[in-house]
Protein backbone atom coordinates (compact mmCIF):
# COMPACT_ATOMS: atom_id res chain seq x y z
CA UNK A 1 0.00 0.00 0.00
CA UNK A 2 1.58 3.44 -0.67
CA UNK A 3 1.51 6.12 1.83
CA UNK A 4 3.18 9.03 0.17
CA UNK A 5 2.89 10.68 -3.56
CA UNK A 6 5.10 11.91 -6.09
CA UNK A 7 4.93 15.26 -6.74
CA UNK A 8 2.30 16.43 -3.40
CA UNK A 9 4.27 19.19 -2.67
CA UNK A 10 5.55 22.60 -4.96
CA UNK A 11 5.72 20.79 -8.01
CA UNK A 12 7.63 23.62 -9.26
CA UNK A 13 10.15 23.70 -6.81
CA UNK A 14 10.88 19.73 -6.81
CA UNK A 15 11.46 20.47 -10.77
CA UNK A 16 13.85 23.12 -10.50
CA UNK A 17 15.78 21.49 -7.84
CA UNK A 18 16.25 18.89 -10.04
CA UNK A 19 17.51 20.13 -12.77
CA UNK A 20 18.97 23.11 -11.59
CA UNK A 21 20.59 21.12 -8.13
CA UNK A 22 23.88 23.81 -8.60
CA UNK A 23 21.76 27.01 -7.66
CA UNK A 24 22.29 28.51 -4.04
CA UNK A 25 20.13 28.36 -1.13
CA UNK A 26 17.59 30.65 -1.20
CA UNK A 27 18.85 32.87 1.61
CA UNK A 28 20.96 33.31 4.47
CA UNK A 29 24.96 33.00 4.15
CA UNK A 30 27.57 31.03 1.78
CA UNK A 31 25.88 27.54 1.92
CA UNK A 32 28.09 24.71 4.05
CA UNK A 33 25.81 21.72 2.62
CA UNK A 34 24.92 20.76 -0.84
CA UNK A 35 21.80 19.44 -2.27
CA UNK A 36 23.11 16.65 -2.95
CA UNK A 37 24.69 15.78 0.51
CA UNK A 38 20.98 16.22 2.04
CA UNK A 39 19.17 13.94 -0.42
CA UNK A 40 22.18 11.22 0.01
CA UNK A 41 21.43 11.58 3.83
CA UNK A 42 17.66 11.04 3.36
CA UNK A 43 17.57 8.35 1.16
CA UNK A 44 20.32 6.14 3.55
CA UNK A 45 17.68 7.18 6.36
CA UNK A 46 14.75 5.88 4.08
CA UNK A 47 16.61 2.79 3.69
CA UNK A 48 17.91 2.10 6.95
CA UNK A 49 13.94 3.09 8.82
CA UNK A 50 11.79 3.35 5.89
CA UNK A 51 9.83 5.96 4.95
CA UNK A 52 7.99 6.60 7.67
CA UNK A 53 10.81 7.69 10.02
CA UNK A 54 11.89 10.54 7.07
CA UNK A 55 11.35 13.80 8.60
CA UNK A 56 13.58 17.28 7.95
CA UNK A 57 14.52 17.19 11.75
CA UNK A 58 15.58 13.39 11.41
CA UNK A 59 17.79 14.17 8.47
CA UNK A 60 19.36 17.28 9.76
CA UNK A 61 20.48 15.15 11.95
CA UNK A 62 22.21 13.17 10.27
CA UNK A 63 23.92 15.66 8.53
CA UNK A 64 24.87 17.49 12.26
CA UNK A 65 23.11 20.66 10.92
CA UNK A 66 19.97 22.08 12.45
CA UNK A 67 16.57 21.49 11.05
CA UNK A 68 15.79 24.87 9.68
CA UNK A 69 18.70 24.81 8.03
CA UNK A 70 17.57 22.31 5.55
CA UNK A 71 15.28 24.53 4.64
CA UNK A 72 17.05 26.83 2.46
CA UNK A 73 18.05 23.78 0.26
CA UNK A 74 14.74 22.14 0.50
CA UNK A 75 11.02 23.62 0.48
CA UNK A 76 9.80 20.92 2.72
CA UNK A 77 9.36 16.77 3.15
CA UNK A 78 7.58 16.81 0.01
CA UNK A 79 9.88 18.31 -2.48
CA UNK A 80 12.71 16.17 -0.86
CA UNK A 81 10.76 12.75 -1.41
CA UNK A 82 10.72 14.18 -5.14
CA UNK A 83 14.22 14.73 -5.11
CA UNK A 84 15.34 11.32 -3.43
CA UNK A 85 12.98 9.62 -6.19
CA UNK A 86 14.93 11.09 -9.04
CA UNK A 87 18.11 10.76 -7.07
CA UNK A 88 17.86 6.83 -6.70
CA UNK A 89 16.29 6.00 -10.23
CA UNK A 90 19.27 6.63 -12.44
CA UNK A 91 19.77 3.88 -14.45
CA UNK A 92 22.65 1.43 -13.43
CA UNK A 93 24.05 0.37 -16.68
CA UNK A 94 23.40 1.73 -20.30
CA UNK A 95 22.35 -0.84 -22.27
CA UNK A 96 24.59 -1.45 -25.42
CA UNK A 97 24.29 -3.48 -28.55
CA UNK A 98 21.02 -4.15 -30.19
CA UNK A 99 19.86 -7.10 -28.50
CA UNK A 100 16.61 -5.92 -27.50
CA UNK A 101 15.86 -8.95 -25.11
CA UNK A 102 19.58 -8.62 -23.49
CA UNK A 103 18.76 -5.14 -22.73
CA UNK A 104 15.07 -5.42 -21.46
CA UNK A 105 16.75 -8.58 -19.50
CA UNK A 106 19.39 -6.08 -17.92
CA UNK A 107 16.79 -3.18 -17.03
CA UNK A 108 14.18 -5.39 -15.38
CA UNK A 109 17.26 -6.99 -13.05
CA UNK A 110 18.50 -3.51 -12.42
CA UNK A 111 14.84 -2.75 -11.50
CA UNK A 112 14.36 -5.36 -9.50
CA UNK A 113 17.81 -4.25 -7.53
CA UNK A 114 16.71 -1.19 -6.80
CA UNK A 115 13.54 -2.08 -5.32
CA UNK A 116 15.02 -4.40 -3.20
CA UNK A 117 18.29 -1.74 -1.72
CA UNK A 118 15.45 0.94 -1.24
CA UNK A 119 12.15 -0.84 -0.66
CA UNK A 120 10.50 2.28 0.45
CA UNK A 121 9.78 3.07 -3.04
CA UNK A 122 7.29 0.90 -3.51
CA UNK A 123 5.50 2.97 -0.93
CA UNK A 124 5.16 5.80 -3.05
CA UNK A 125 2.67 6.87 -5.43
CA UNK A 126 4.33 7.02 -8.61
CA UNK A 127 1.43 7.11 -11.14
CA UNK A 128 2.40 10.70 -12.09
CA UNK A 129 6.03 10.86 -11.81
CA UNK A 130 8.06 14.18 -11.75
CA UNK A 131 9.94 13.56 -15.07
CA UNK A 132 14.10 14.46 -13.27
CA UNK A 133 16.66 13.86 -15.10
CA UNK A 134 17.66 10.91 -14.20
CA UNK A 135 13.77 9.26 -14.54
CA UNK A 136 13.64 10.44 -18.22
CA UNK A 137 17.49 9.00 -18.76
CA UNK A 138 16.01 5.72 -17.72
CA UNK A 139 12.93 6.09 -19.67
CA UNK A 140 15.29 7.30 -22.46
CA UNK A 141 17.10 4.03 -22.47
CA UNK A 142 14.03 1.68 -22.01
CA UNK A 143 13.22 3.30 -25.57
CA UNK A 144 16.56 3.01 -26.90
CA UNK A 145 16.38 -0.46 -26.31
CA UNK A 146 13.11 -1.31 -28.46
CA UNK A 147 14.00 1.18 -31.09
CA UNK A 148 14.70 -0.17 -34.91
CA UNK A 149 11.90 -2.94 -34.49
CA UNK A 150 8.56 -1.54 -35.96
CA UNK A 151 6.92 -0.41 -32.95
CA UNK A 152 4.73 2.55 -32.59
CA UNK A 153 5.72 4.71 -29.87
CA UNK A 154 2.10 3.19 -27.86
CA UNK A 155 3.57 0.32 -28.46
CA UNK A 156 6.72 0.85 -27.42
CA UNK A 157 5.07 2.59 -23.95
CA UNK A 158 2.69 -0.78 -23.66
CA UNK A 159 5.79 -3.20 -23.97
CA UNK A 160 7.34 -0.88 -21.23
CA UNK A 161 4.90 -0.95 -18.64
CA UNK A 162 4.54 -4.50 -19.35
CA UNK A 163 7.65 -5.00 -18.17
CA UNK A 164 7.50 -2.99 -15.17
CA UNK A 165 4.22 -4.35 -13.91
CA UNK A 166 6.09 -7.61 -13.90
CA UNK A 167 8.92 -6.79 -12.01
CA UNK A 168 7.68 -4.37 -9.36
CA UNK A 169 4.86 -6.94 -8.31
CA UNK A 170 7.99 -9.42 -8.23
CA UNK A 171 9.82 -6.84 -6.05
CA UNK A 172 6.67 -6.03 -3.75
CA UNK A 173 6.43 -10.23 -2.90
CA UNK A 174 10.10 -10.11 -1.93
CA UNK A 175 9.71 -6.36 -0.33
CA UNK A 176 7.12 -7.80 1.94
CA UNK A 177 8.56 -11.31 2.85
CA UNK A 178 11.51 -9.31 4.20
CA UNK A 179 8.91 -7.08 6.44
CA UNK A 180 7.13 -9.89 7.46
CA UNK A 181 10.45 -11.40 8.60
CA UNK A 182 11.49 -8.73 10.69
CA UNK A 183 7.97 -7.99 12.00
CA UNK A 184 7.41 -11.52 12.95
CA UNK A 185 11.12 -12.10 14.23
CA UNK A 186 10.69 -15.58 13.32
CA UNK A 187 12.61 -17.22 10.39
CA UNK A 188 11.18 -18.96 7.60
CA UNK A 189 12.17 -22.53 9.21
CA UNK A 190 10.46 -21.37 12.36
CA UNK A 191 7.16 -19.79 10.42
CA UNK A 192 6.70 -23.07 8.52
CA UNK A 193 8.00 -25.16 11.11
CA UNK A 194 4.99 -23.78 13.41
CA UNK A 195 2.31 -24.99 10.97
CA UNK A 196 4.11 -28.00 9.90
CA UNK A 197 2.08 -30.72 12.25
CA UNK A 198 -1.60 -29.05 10.63
CA UNK A 199 -0.63 -29.15 7.66
CA UNK A 200 0.72 -32.46 7.54
CA UNK A 201 -2.20 -33.60 8.75
CA UNK A 202 -4.34 -32.00 5.93
CA UNK A 203 -2.12 -33.64 3.42
CA UNK A 204 -1.99 -36.71 4.52
CA UNK A 205 -6.10 -36.57 4.22
CA UNK A 206 -6.10 -36.84 0.19
CA UNK A 207 -7.82 -33.88 -0.29
CA UNK A 208 -4.68 -32.08 -1.53
CA UNK A 209 -3.05 -34.62 -4.10
CA UNK A 210 -1.37 -31.71 -6.05
CA UNK A 211 -0.08 -30.30 -3.48
CA UNK A 212 1.19 -33.58 -2.41
CA UNK A 213 2.93 -34.33 -5.80
CA UNK A 214 5.65 -31.01 -5.67
CA UNK A 215 9.05 -32.17 -5.00
CA UNK A 216 10.35 -30.99 -1.54
CA UNK A 217 12.59 -28.24 -3.52
CA UNK A 218 9.70 -26.58 -5.34
CA UNK A 219 10.00 -23.47 -2.80
CA UNK A 220 14.08 -23.00 -2.99
CA UNK A 221 14.18 -20.70 -6.11
CA UNK A 222 16.48 -17.63 -5.94
CA UNK A 223 14.93 -14.30 -6.42
CA UNK A 224 16.40 -13.89 -9.45
CA UNK A 225 16.10 -17.27 -10.50
CA UNK A 226 12.47 -16.34 -10.52
CA UNK A 227 12.52 -12.83 -11.61
CA UNK A 228 14.39 -14.28 -14.69
CA UNK A 229 11.85 -17.04 -15.60
CA UNK A 230 9.38 -14.82 -15.27
CA UNK A 231 10.92 -11.85 -17.49
CA UNK A 232 12.03 -14.50 -20.16
CA UNK A 233 7.92 -15.36 -20.42
CA UNK A 234 7.32 -11.67 -20.68
CA UNK A 235 9.66 -11.36 -23.55
CA UNK A 236 8.26 -14.58 -25.14
CA UNK A 237 5.25 -12.87 -25.49
CA UNK A 238 7.00 -10.08 -26.77
CA UNK A 239 8.46 -11.48 -29.21
CA UNK A 240 5.75 -13.24 -30.47
CA UNK A 241 3.68 -10.20 -30.99
CA UNK A 242 7.11 -8.32 -33.26
CA UNK A 243 6.54 -11.87 -35.19
CA UNK A 244 3.38 -11.09 -36.17
CA UNK A 245 4.99 -7.49 -37.37
CA UNK A 246 4.55 -7.01 -41.43
CA UNK A 247 8.43 -6.96 -42.22
CA UNK A 248 7.27 -3.63 -44.36
CA UNK A 249 5.80 -1.70 -41.65
CA UNK A 250 6.56 1.81 -41.84
CA UNK A 251 8.50 3.69 -39.12
CA UNK A 252 6.27 5.85 -36.93
CA UNK A 253 7.58 9.57 -37.15
CA UNK A 254 9.00 10.57 -33.96
CA UNK A 255 6.35 13.90 -32.79
CA UNK A 256 7.13 16.67 -30.44
CA UNK A 257 5.63 17.23 -27.12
Amino acid sequence: MTTHSSGSGDIDRSLELMWRPEGRPARGPKPGLTLSAIVGAAVALADREGLAALSMRKVAAELGVGTMTLYRYVPGKSELLDLMLDHVVAPATKPEGSDWRAALERIALDTFELHLAHPWLLQVNQARPLLGPNGLLGFEYFLAALDGLGLTGRERVNVIMTVDAYVTGLSRHYVMLRQAQAESQLTDEEFWAAQGPLIADALNSGRYPHVMSLPDDVFEGTPEEILRFGIDRVLDGVAAFLATLPADRPEEEPAGW
